[in-house]
């Protein structure tokens, strides 16, 4: 049994899985040694791995190091997929473990992985198992609240669903700036891979998922538990390999 932690700024993601199945996916406020621990004892994990971009308790790692197989995701951790990536280090570790997800999903075919959330990144994993980069852009609300703060009039408004390519009000030409903006951007991006690659399988997470799975005119789906099973496939391939990690 194994348990991914994903630790994010305002919410932490955790899946249970059995093997390549997942189980069980509770989402926290905020992660406690105590709230881990009965995890652990419940579902008698074996394998751990975490990844975080926030603050968490210390004693957690010496915990999970005791008892389980444990791997703290960094720039050194060792992956199934190639990293071309010429920062590692400045690399999100959910980009890097959605990619792994991807690569899973479908091996030995181009895959092309859009997290949609606070930034909008499109990342492309290539047949051959290797992690190429991609782009990172605002999401939708980073671009309604740039509008409002970077203008002495602009209102801050909120997504809604568009009836028309031509905005109406100034309200209507924001949405439809930021929204169909970012639509036609991502279409965009989509279309300049499969020009340049062919046939590329399209994976999209992150909150406003079920949003663009709606919209985009190119053929997208929706996967909410990418990262986690990314997360799943570093930890398996470091305990395959029994690879050395980093605490």
């Amino acid at each position: 049994m194994n348990l991914a932690i994903d630790i994010g700024n305002s919410r932490a993601k955790l899946g249970v899985f059995d093997g390549q199945t997942l189980i069980h996916r509770p989402v926290l406020k905020k992660v406690s040694l105590e709230n881990i621990k009965a995890l652990v004892d419940e579902f008698s994990i074996q394998q751990t791995i975490l990844s975080t971009v926030a603050d968490y308790p210390e004693a957690l790692d010496t915990y999970l190091q005791d008892k389980t197989f444990y791997v703290k995701l960094s720039p050194d951790t060792l992956l199934p997929i190639q990293n071309d990536y010429k920062t590692p280090e400045t690399l999100g570790r959910d980009r890097i473990a959605a990619a792994a997800g991807a690569w899973h999903l479908h091996p030995g075919e181009h895959a092309l992985v859009i997290d949609a959330g606070t930034c909008i990144t499109i990342d492309f994993v290539h047949k051959d198992g290797i992690y190429m980069g991609g782009t990172i852009t605002p999401g939708i609300r980073l671009r309604y609240k740039a509008m409002h703060h970077f203008t002495a009039r602009l209102p801050l408004v909120k997504r809604q669903r568009l009836d028309h390519y031509i905005g109406y009000s100034t309200e209507s030409c924001m949405r439809v700036g930021a929204q169909m903006g970012a639509e036609l951007e991502i279409d965009g991006f989509i279309s300049h891979y499969k020009k340049e690659f062919g046939e590329i399988n399209v994976l999209i997470t992150g909150g406003d998922a079920n949003y663009f799975v709606s919209q985009l005119k190119n053929q997208i789906f929706a996967h909410p538990n990418l990262v986690l099973t990314g997360l799943n496939q570093i930890l398996e391939h470091n305990r395959n390999n029994c690879g050395i990690v980093e605490l």
